[in-house]
């Protein structure tokens, strides 16, 4: 049997490429599955994998994870010490055309992952959630104490589930789990399907973006190296079972399960005219706008409070937009030789 110190789902994507490279760097062992499927180019995803296969720690194995056969082989086969589970169906506008994709994927995926963990003895999953699980109704900025019940996209209610998932198998088998409330992430081989990449490739190819809502959206943009930073703190944190307050809560008979579910964001709602500013700035060039109303399944604003993830896990963002913006616009040209 094989032996990895962490294993990392969606390893050929944004995220999971970012975070694999910090782990390798930091001389871990690191095991990355993914379908490589084609919901945007593929060759995006070989050059975040070439970018891995330099480090001689790195392992990768091509494999769905909602194929239940071979996921379950991988984690009998393979003694892991740590899940970060970061593969899924992306994209909210995406699950208004292709929602059986989100079904595979998000939500027979998470099972395949959450019964690898069950019966693989795993220390700790983290796993990757969503902002858009707050839906329409949440108060800025948004708390993970609010109830998160109404979502506005299928995709927002398959992440959703799989943190209602997540702490079911936490409490049942007691394997300690944490979910992670990505906010906007942006940054250098961020996906195609992303406002930087489009507005990017527009501007400097002298074509005019769309921009929805009039522009009057908000979003917490999120530098993905903070992103990163606040994963492998997390990973780092293993919840533990607690007991409650019996005095304050008489009627509560289960002890907490060893999981938490923690926001990660900037803490910096930006209108969408000054991150438009920025991508300008940095290409050197004004942009021609189209615009146009909200989409289907999109809110007017994402806003992360992150109180209790800087005070648990010591978490704090330090990217600023415009510097942000600007490396991604650099590592853009270089990647699409412009």
């Amino acid at each position: 049997m094989k032996s990895v110190e962490y294993l990392v789902t969606g390893v050929a994507g944004f995220i999971g490429m970012a975070t694999a490279e910090r782990l390798l760097q930091q001389g871990k062992t690191v095991l990355g599955i993914d379908n490589l499927n084609e919901y945007y180019d593929s060759s995006l995803k070989q050059y975040r994998l070439d970018k891995l296969r330099a480090y001689s720690s790195f392992q990768f194995v091509k494999l769905d994870i909602a194929d239940r056969d071979k996921m379950a082989d991988l984690f009998r086969n393979t003694e892991i010490k740590v899940v970060i589970h970061l593969a899924a169906q992306a994209g909210v506008r995406y699950s208004i055309d292709s929602p059986y994709s989100y079904l595979d994927s998000n939500l027979v995926g998470m099972m395949t992952v959450l019964e690898g963990c069950r019966h693989a003895d795993i220390e700790h999953l983290v796993f990757a959630s969503s902002s858009s699980v707050y839906g329409s109704d949440a108060t800025a900025p948004f708390s993970i104490s609010e109830r998160a019940d109404k979502p506005v996209s299928l995709y927002a209610a398959t992440k959703r589930s799989n943190e209602l998932m997540a702490h079911s198998y936490s409490h049942l088998y007691q394997i300690p789990m944490t979910g992670l409330r990505f906010f906007t992430v942006y940054g250098p081989a961020g996906r195609p399907d992303m406002a930087p990449w489009l507005f990017t490739d527009a501007i400097l190819a002298g074509r005019p973006i769309k921009v929805f809502n009039h522009g009057k959206m908000k979003r917490d943009f999120t530098y993905v190296d903070d992103i990163v930073g606040g994963i492998l703190l997390a990973a780092e944190k293993v919840p533990r079972k607690s007991v409650p307050d019996k005095a304050s809560s008489p009627d509560f008979v289960y002890d907490l399960p060893p999981f938490r579910v923690y926001n990660l964001g900037n803490n910096n709602a930006v209108e969408l005219c000054v991150f438009i500013d920025a991508i300008e700035k940095a290409c050197g060039k004004k942009a021609e706008q189209l615009q146009f109303p909200m989409q289907a399944g999109d809110v007017p604003l994402t806003c992360a409070n992150i109180d209790e993830t800087t005070a648990e896990l010591g978490y704090q963002p330090v990217t600023d937009i415009y510097d942000g913006i600007a490396k991604f616009v650099t590592w853009f040209r270089e990647y699409k030789n412009v």
